[in-house]
């Protein structure tokens, strides 16, 4: 926790965070700012691991992230059903078949229709999708490990165990998925 700026053009992204926090206390005392911060900063640790990933991973190879998480999920589990495609990797429907026509096309994927249901697709990895989400997956891990890195191996446990607590608790369980 840094100090507050003085005002708000003095905000850079990291210090957007105290700032946030202490303006909405201020006018919403009732707030719970260690939620508040915790929420802010997981966004914000989310939406740069994402972008960095994308960057530097990704986007060289053609893919958004949504296309690289069809391509892993296929890689992973498939071939499978596009609902299934979308449930595992979190996505709608509509994006998973919106993506799958782009890799398709670019001879990553390939799709045919299942046998126990004439409406249902099957979607699977060509030889190439396989060789290329391999290869991606291992730069996109060297990146996992530069970010990581600034955690012991301890604390990286204990951060995963807390993590995969909030994704199981009450609120999580709740909560509205896209699937």
């Amino acid at each position: 926790m840094s100090a507050e700026p003085a005002e708000s053009r003095d905000l850079e992204y990291l210090t957007f965070v105290d700032y946030a926090v202490a303006k909405t206390t201020a006018e919403l005392p009732e707030v719970d700012p260690v939620s508040m911060r915790l929420g802010l900063t997981l966004h914000r640790l989310s939406s740069a691991l994402v972008y960095d990933w994308e960057s530097t991973v990704h986007r060289p190879r053609g893919w958004s992230w949504g296309g690289f998480r069809v391509l892993f999920v296929l890689w992973l589990a498939g071939p499978l059903e596009a609902k299934r495609v979308a449930q595992l990797s979190g996505m709608s429907r509509a994006a998973v078949s919106a993506l799958v026509r782009t890799l398709e096309r670019d001879g990553l994927t390939s799709r045919q229709q299942a046998e126990h249901d004439g409406r249902a697709v099957v979607l699977d990895l060509t030889e190439a999708g396989h060789r290329a989400i391999a290869d991606a997956y291992a730069a996109h891990n060297a990146r996992e490990r530069a970010w990581t890195s600034a955690l012991t191996e301890r604390e990286q446990t204990v951060l995963i165990g807390l993590l995969e607590k909030l994704t199981t608790s009450p609120a999580a369980t709740e909560a509205k998925r896209r699937f």
